[in-house]
């Protein structure tokens, strides 16, 4: 998320009641979470596991449990025992909860020639392109951008908060969600179905590339981006901060893991599980997905176990 004004590291401090070590000069320009982390954002961290990619981040301010680590040359740091609620408080105060008590927020831009029918909710600072058309129960949530000549089906939901947990297991209720402050962007010629979900960044933006073709039910992970002129077919499942690049085709069922990146032109068959990157140009089957052309020669090979042990066995 990026701030409309900079703001100090010491107003910052004061706001989450945290000791300021380090570059007290610096200001911030943006919220930021370590996965997505640029310059002039502030960050959190509440685990040693964590310390030395967070402090070695391009991040301008990190917010820390622990004031006994190296503070690296230019950055602030803002020590408390609560790092995860010291953000919180930082996402609450830029970007709060805006409640609407209405069916299209008075915020909204709507381009001319587009279509929305009965029992769309339109949230706060929603732009929506020329020559659209939103079908009933569509639900379109704050800030999302959307292009032109884009088409959402029945009952599909936008911009809703990522599947994001701060887990700590020595607490009655471990799992902490961590507030969404970022966006989605649909770009020109999308095509959503009926019945899909896509989640808005956790403080960065998922993005739909032009041209891209989605079918119904299918589920679009926080922060993930897609290329240009991609297709989806009905119940895939992609996680969070994917990098899917133009023109790949993901067939029916199949999943795709968290923080990866798909090539070009790559093309998933149905039910495949994507548990890595994988590479553009290339047909992915299987469980985990693996170049197609090797698995049916391994497939053959695996029907044939049954006449070569009978072979083994008959000279025996």
């Amino acid at each position: 998320m990026k701030l409309s004004t900079p703001i100090s590291v010491k107003w910052l401090s004061t706001l989450t009641s945290s000791e300021l070590l380090g570059n007290a000069s610096l200001e911030i320009t943006g919220v930021n979470e370590i996965h997505q982390v640029e310059s002039g954002d502030i960050v959190f961290v509440d685990h040693p596991k964590y310390y030395d990619t967070c402090l070695n981040s391009a991040a301008t301010c990190i917010i820390i449990n622990n004031k006994e680590v190296n503070i690296p040359a230019g950055k602030a740091l803002l020590y408390c025992e609560d790092p995860f609620e010291a953000y919180i408080k930082i996402v609450q105060h830029f970007k709060p909860l805006q409640i609407s008590d209405k069916a299209i927020h008075e915020t909204a831009i709507i381009g001319e020639g587009t279509v929305i029918m009965p029992h769309v909710f339109i949230g706060a600072n929603v732009i929506i392109g020329k020559n659209c058309l939103i079908y009933p129960n569509v639900s379109i949530l704050a800030d999302t951008i959307i292009g032109e000549d884009v088409i959402i089906q029945a009952n599909t939901v936008i911009g809703s908060d990522a599947f994001y947990y701060n887990t700590k297991k020595n607490r009655a209720a471990w799992y902490k969600k961590l507030l969404s402050c970022g966006r989605v962007i649909i770009e020109n010629k999308v095509e959503i179905g009926a019945c899909c979900t896509v989640d808005r960044g956790v403080s960065g933006d998922t993005i739909i590339g032009m041209g891209t073709k989605i079918d119904n039910m299918v589920h679009i992970g926080h922060d993930t981006q897609i290329e240009a002129n991609c297709l989806f077919a009905a119940q895939v499942g992609i996680a969070g901060g994917v990098k899917i690049k133009s023109g790949v085709t993901i067939w029916g069922q199949a999943g795709v893991n968290k923080t990866l990146t798909i090539g070009e032109n790559a093309v998933v068959l149905s039910q495949a599980a994507v548990l890595s990157s994988i590479e553009g140009n290339k047909v992915y089957m299987g469980f985990p997905a693996e170049d197609a052309s090797i698995k049916r020669r391994e497939l053959v090979w695996i029907r044939r176990i049954p006449a070569l042990w009978k072979k083994i066995m008959e000279k025996e």
